[in-house]
């Protein structure tokens, strides 16, 4: 009998570090499964990653039957990226990349059966139509997050969009189904927050999450018990669970510091704080020093991510003040970038002050630990207020800053209120865990994932 080829997979992320350390786990499931699998970078993003960290790719470069691959995302090199140039990004990717996918997937000496895209690479559709295989959209927010920008233009037509100013943040959402209660201006996703309701990055992000209904099916990166019945994450549990005997880390931008890790060993028991804002979020000077008072006054230890490019600034100024260092010393530590799940699963850790990043958010969840949300952008926003109204795991500051507030939040998280959030913490944790076990709701989601890719490779093409 002629041996059949393994099934063959395109996995295509938006070029952010949330979107590929997401889909990089889902691409070594699917690995493991015996599937193989074309993972797509823009050249941008991996020759970032190659020179700034210290293990780039170079884990998944060894995973059987998991290549990686790079294409352009059609913008100058000096082109900065950034968050406030989504837009631009995303127009530069809908035209540039469909002519290379199209080649790629249709490429006679290594058939492709399916197509993984990002949720915002609506172009990734008409490519796999036009070609005749199936397409499956993965969004890397939450749950929530996704029909908030679903609901878009139903809060534009209901007027409830622009917002009308300061003191309209509070005013409550009604024409988010299932959200009516307690969803205020305030928690809308950061795009949002504009005077146009026809502003450009606005209606992007409605209108490619009204296209995702055009794909063949959705992957959502959570759990049933957090959001609803049709997920097949958390993708960073499902990885321990099915290949155990691997250490599984995240692709970064800069180089770890392990260092952190022998600092924790020394103290007591979830006595420290966490303290990361991401890989993105940026804040200025002032910002970070009414952080750092308010955590040196809270009289806790913490642990805190400064990345090399987080303090926003002119020349001279983006540099961590002399004065935060030293009296760091006393009670703190300072580090570049860490090894985060070894970080929320070490024992002195009883906290941790996020951005509310999705992968980050889902990650605290699984090790069930407390959360202070200070969110910066995009999805980040309706995440911290579902962690606090919602969830009950922790506290939203969100628009409330300074040294006072961060002070009590500290406190609260760590002293005062520590055992409620601890408890509701370890039960999310253990609903979360279970599900991804054998038998786990999510453990046979993902296992019909797979059984759908490996059908599709026995159909024939183009039919």
């Amino acid at each position: 009998m002629e041996k059949q080829d393994p099934a063959h997979v395109v996995i295509f992320p938006l070029p952010g570090v949330g979107h590929v350390n997401s889909m990089l786990k889902l691409a070594e499931l699917l690995s493991h499964a015996g599937i193989k699998i074309t993972f797509l970078n823009t050249e941008y993003y991996y020759d970032r990653v190659i020179r700034h960290s210290s293990d780039g790719f170079s884990r998944y470069m060894q995973i059987p039957g998991l290549q990686l691959k790079t294409v352009t995302d059609g913008l100058p090199k000096d082109h900065p990226r950034t968050p406030d140039k989504f837009t631009e990004l995303i127009d530069s990717l809908n035209l540039a990349i469909p002519p290379l996918l199209k080649e790629m997937v249709t490429d006679s000496n290594s058939p492709v059966n399916y197509i993984i895209a990002d949720g915002y690479m609506s172009h990734a559709i008409d490519v796999a139509r036009e070609v005749g295989i199936s397409i499956i959209y993965f969004c890397t927010v939450s749950a929530c997050a996704f029909w908030s920008f679903h609901c878009i233009p139903n809060i534009i037509i209901a007027g409830e969009l622009p917002i009308k100013g300061t003191e309209d943040m509070d005013r409550l959402i009604t024409n988010v189904t299932g959200m009516e209660g307690f969803l205020r201006c305030r928690d809308l996703p950061s795009f949002c927050r504009v005077n146009n309701p026809m502003d450009l990055q606005l209606l992007l992000f409605a209108r490619e999450t009204r296209l995702s209904v055009r794909a063949g099916g959705l992957i959502l990166n959570t759990f049933e018990d957090l959001e609803g019945p049709i997920f097949i994450g958390p993708l960073n549990a499902h990885l321990k669970v099915r290949i155990p005997e691997k250490t599984h880390s995240s692709s970064g931008l800069w180089k770890v510091d392990r260092s952190c890790i022998a600092w924790l060993d020394k103290q007591p028991k979830q006595s420290v704080i966490y303290v990361s804002f991401g890989s993105v979020a940026v804040m200025s000077r002032d910002q970070l020093i009414v952080f750092y008072y308010g955590l040196v006054n809270s009289k806790n230890g913490f642990l805190w991510v400064i990345r090399p490019d987080l303090i926003s600034g002119k020349d001279g100024e983006s540099q961590i003040p002399e004065e935060v260092v030293e009296a760091t010393k006393e009670r703190g530590y300072i580090a570049g970038w860490v090894p985060q799940e070894e970080v929320l699963a070490h024992k002195a850790v009883g906290g941790f002050l996020i951005h509310c990043g999705w992968n980050s958010t889902l990650e605290s969840i699984m090790a069930g630990m407390p959360m202070i949300c200070w969110p910066s952008f995009a999805d980040q926003q309706i995440n911290s207020r579902f962690v606090d109204e919602v969830w009950k795991l922790g506290l939203d500051i969100k628009d409330l800053f300074d040294r006072n507030i961060v002070e009590k939040a500290v406190n609260d998280l760590m002293v005062k209120r520590k055992e409620e959030f601890m408890e509701s913490a370890d039960q999310m944790a253990n609903l979360a865990k279970k599900s991804v076990n054998e038998g786990g709701s999510l453990y046979c989601n993902l296992d019909r994932l797979v059984k759908d890719i490996k059908m599709m490779s026995l159909r024939p093409q183009n039919c």
